[in-house]
């Protein structure tokens, strides 16, 4: 018999190249992929192309003894079935055997946001001196632009347009957008970059030896200021960012602008905000309906038909 890798591994390896050089994937994701789908094939101990539903579905199995959660589970049948797609592309199956199963049903845990007083007693930070600038800057890029923690952190000047009141930022599979500023976030950036001086870097934040700020530096800054402002250090990047689409979402509605806004690429991604909305229009209604608590200790319920 073959060894496993022998037919496996030219045809994984293209696979990977496909991903970095169409889909500009990151060097992080690449190494899961390939770790994914090389346990596959180990696990089969054949070729690839022989394998069926069934074998997906015994190695489903596998990964659950194996102590694996139902992400993890479903994470590496997604890198599973995105090989078999290569593979049906380039004409060597003919069949997608992880085509059907997508693996354990996840609960989805919906993310933390702070509502709309906890967010504005937050960015309540007086400037008094250059790192409490900073941190107003870091804070109102977060909350008001959305921005992921690794895209503000790589934020040069030049990426900066005061004018048009707009941010260049690189995302996820270097792909580029331009959000809005908001008026407070404009007024603190240029007090900003005007503090910023002598400083040649080009980042805008720079940090260490010419480099950008760190993205350690930037996460333990928001703790302590959460801590201070909030009575809470718990907060976290993706919380502001989680927080800034929810209140979009709860002002506009528009589902397909706040996509664009966050740079998703998949609008199934985005609906999460919706489920948050609901949350929030749900609580609005029990704490200010003047028969909502009636009808909850009566068993009631809060909806009506018409």
């Amino acid at each position: 018999m073959k060894q496993p890798y022998d037919s496996a591994q030219p045809w994984l390896e293209r696979f990977l190249l496909t991903l970095e050089q169409q889909r500009n994937y990151s060097p992080r994701t690449l190494v899961a992929y390939r770790h994914d789908v090389e346990r596959f094939v180990a696990f089969i101990s054949d070729d690839p192309a022989s394998a069926n539903t069934q074998d997906i579905a015994r190695f489903t199995v596998h990964l659950k003894q194996q102590g694996l959660s139902n992400s993890s589970i479903s994470r590496c049948l997604s890198a599973v079935r995105s090989f078999y797609h290569f593979l049906l592309s380039q004409g060597q199956v003919t069949t997608n055997p992880a085509a059907v199963n997508t693996g354990p049903k996840i609960k989805r845990r919906l993310p933390k946001v702070l509502d709309t007083d906890q967010a504005a007693q937050l960015l309540n930070v007086s400037a008094d001196d250059s790192q409490s600038l900073r941190d107003k800057v870091l804070l109102e890029l977060f909350y008001g632009s959305g921005l992921r923690l690794s895209e503000l952190a790589n934020l040069r000047l030049t990426d900066v347009d005061l004018a048009q009141g707009m941010v260049q930022v690189l995302g996820k599979g270097s792909k580029e957008r331009r959000v809005p500023l908001g008026r407070l976030c404009m007024a603190a950036l240029r007090q900003w970059m005007q503090n910023l001086g002598a400083d040649t870097s080009g980042w805008l934040f720079p940090g260490r030896g010419g480099n950008s700020i760190s993205t350690r530096t930037i996460q333990n800054r928001l703790k302590k200021i959460a801590a201070v402002r909030l009575g809470d250090d718990s907060l976290h990047p993706h919380m502001l960012r989680h927080t800034y689409a929810t209140h979009m979402l709860e002002s506009s509605g528009d589902l397909r602008g706040i996509q664009e806004l966050l740079g998703h690429s998949d609008i199934a991604t985005t609906q999460i905000y919706t489920h948050l909305d609901f949350q929030h229009l749900a609580r609005v209604y029990d704490n200010a309906h003047p028969r909502a608590h009636k009808l909850h200790s009566k068993g009631g319920s809060t909806s009506e038909t018409s």
